[in-house]
């Protein structure tokens, strides 16, 4: 009687390389993960078609694009958000501007949740032991999670590329355009893929990857708004990708470099994988303490389950007053050299103090769409608490529902202010320093006044997980609005009312002669109804 092998069996080149099971894990994974990967596909290539179709009804003329060149062309807050505007006499030129980091910045993202969703977000959830319980090998579950984003990040280059291209974009603009966008998915796919072993959970490494993304990517402003020499844009991985200068240069081979880098990237994380305990991270956590503490009653659980995230937006925020703040002493000389300029920054403002502190107004405005983002994690920290059952051991004492969400909302709204008043002072402090005409006080004075634009933002977010949870995406959606109505908006000509959407629109300059208070006593009164609507929402639905 002879052996047959099972109709099933695993080819001997998968046995030998330990990736035993990765075709039916990877085609199982992808079926269930595409719902997620979707809209970033759809959103960046929107993005990108969107620049190209709006530039032609905006600015049809030659003499509507040189205005538009002028006015935005060495804008150093811009440059801190879209990097350098090469060229924006042109549709192509304009989209590489507009959508290039913005795109290279969210592919990044998308490719850091797919990595993290589907290697040590398993572990965490007992999904990997289930898994590896049949004839899969461990190095198939990370293989897959990379296999995924990197099919993702291509999806994205080439959906974009046809979508653009389709809305008028050149041809080899955009598929250089489209290619750091693929580029940016791999690099940050073997970034979270390191993460993914670095950090004791999935939580933990979504924030080291994320944080490097974020360093990445206010280095790369930094870069470009200083006017640093060329090489210097080599030291993060997207000023490689902004090397490619689309519509401009049209240069392919910084594309090598990226590919170059993801590959190792991988490579590492696998060996890092083969030398870490299952479920367990290369930094090791940290026994808990005897007693209770801080965590003895519901206001201090809620500080405590949010304190190393506090901690660490704290720190990011005092470094990027720290960065922007060291831009703020050459800005007034760069703007009253650009009238254009100043009427952009400064509502045609002459003074050169008058436009430093427009400059810094500006940031702080960007700081707070920043901040507004650490909010809004907090508040649907509590929807993610309820799915994990956390949260029903608490409610089925005496605690009130009212009460445990108050005690997360307090965290939300006090983080906030007090990330957005760190920000101000070390933003104040180093600018009063280079700069005699900026004064500490009215930057911090203007940090205060932004406080109620961000709680407005936060507040939505508690409606959203108050009334419908599975409506929380509109927290989300709040921020990007805001961005885009208050760095965008002015630029596209939007009207009145609309821009008026965006909270910030109503916070006003605390240096001009007549500061019109009405916006934040309006913004105070939109915040509470959102949070009261929360409130009587979380009291009367299902937990889960």
């Amino acid at each position: 009687m002879t052996y047959a092998p099972p109709v099933d069996a695993v080819p001997d080149h998968e046995d030998r390389l330990g990736l035993t099971g990765t075709k039916p894990l990877l085609v199982v994974t992808l079926r269930q993960d595409v719902r997620n990967i979707a809209p970033w596909v759809v959103l960046i290539s929107v993005l990108s078609a969107s620049s190209i179709l709006a530039y032609a009804w905006i600015f049809p003329d030659a003499s509507d694009r040189a205005q538009l060149a002028v006015a935005l062309g060495g804008n150093p807050a811009l440059s801190l958000l879209f990097g350098p505007a090469r060229d924006l006499m042109t549709a192509d030129g304009f989209n590489a501007w507009r959508a290039g980091q913005l795109g290279v910045l969210f592919s990044g993202l998308m490719a850091i949740l797919v990595v993290v969703r589907n290697s040590r977000a398993n572990e965490d959830s007992g999904q990997a032991e289930l898994i590896a319980s049949g004839v899969v090998a461990r190095r198939a579950r990370l293989a897959v999670a990379v296999a995924i984003a990197a099919m993702a990040s291509l999806a994205l280059g080439v959906v974009c590329f046809l979508i653009t291209i389709a809305c008028g974009g050149g041809i080899t603009a955009t598929l250089i355009l489209s290619a750091t966008f693929t580029a940016s998915g791999l690099i940050f796919a073997g970034v979270a893929a390191v993460a993914a072993q670095l950090g004791s959970d999935a939580r933990t490494a979504s924030t080291l990857a994320i944080a490097t993304l974020g360093v990445c990517y206010v280095l790369r402003g930094y870069i470009d708004s200083s006017g640093a020499a060329d090489w210097v844009s080599w030291l993060t991985p997207l000023g490689w990708l902004e090397e490619t200068r689309p519509a401009t240069g049209n240069q392919p081979w910084p594309l090598l470099a990226a590919l170059a880098l993801a590959v190792v990237l991988v490579l590492i994380a696998f060996v890092l994988q083969s030398r870490r305990d299952f479920a367990q991270g290369m930094i090791a956590t940290r026994p808990g303490p005897a007693r209770a503490g801080l965590a003895g009653n519901v206001w201090g659980l809620a500080l405590k389950a949010n304190r190393a995230s506090l901690i660490s937006w704290l720190g990011a925020f005092a470094a990027l007053g720290l960065v922007f703040g060291n831009l703020a002493s050459s800005i007034g000389g760069v703007i009253a050299d650009n009238p254009a300029m100043a009427q952009v920054l400064a509502s045609g403002a002459v003074d050169p103090s008058e436009l430093a502190f427009a400059f810094l107004v500006t940031i702080l405005q960007i700081i707070a769409i920043i901040v507004a983002v650490m909010g809004v994690q907090v508040v649907l920290r509590v929807y993610s608490e309820e799915t994990d059952y956390r949260v029903e051991p608490l409610l089925a004492g005496s605690l009130p529902r009212t009460t445990y969400l108050a005690s997360n909302v307090l965290v939300a709204l006090a983080g906030t202010a007090l990330a957005l008043l760190f920000a101000g002072i070390t933003l104040g402090l180093v600018a009063s320093a280079r700069d005699d005409t900026i004064s500490l006080g009215r930057v911090i004075e203007q940090a205060l006044a932004t406080i109620p634009a961000v709680w407005a933002l936060v507040a939505l977010a508690v409606a959203a997980v108050g009334v419908r949870p599975a409506a929380r995406l509109v927290a989300w959606l709040g921020i990007v609005a805001t961005f885009g109505l208050t760095v965008l908006g002015p630029t596209f000509k939007l009207w009145d009312w609309a821009l008026d959407i965006s909270p910030l629109r109503h916070v006003p300059n605390v240096s001009g002669p007549s500061p019109d208070w009405a916006g934040l006593v309006g913004l105070g009164a939109a915040a509470l109804v959102l949070l009261g609507g929360g409130f009587v929402g979380y009291r009367r639905r299902d937990i889960v």
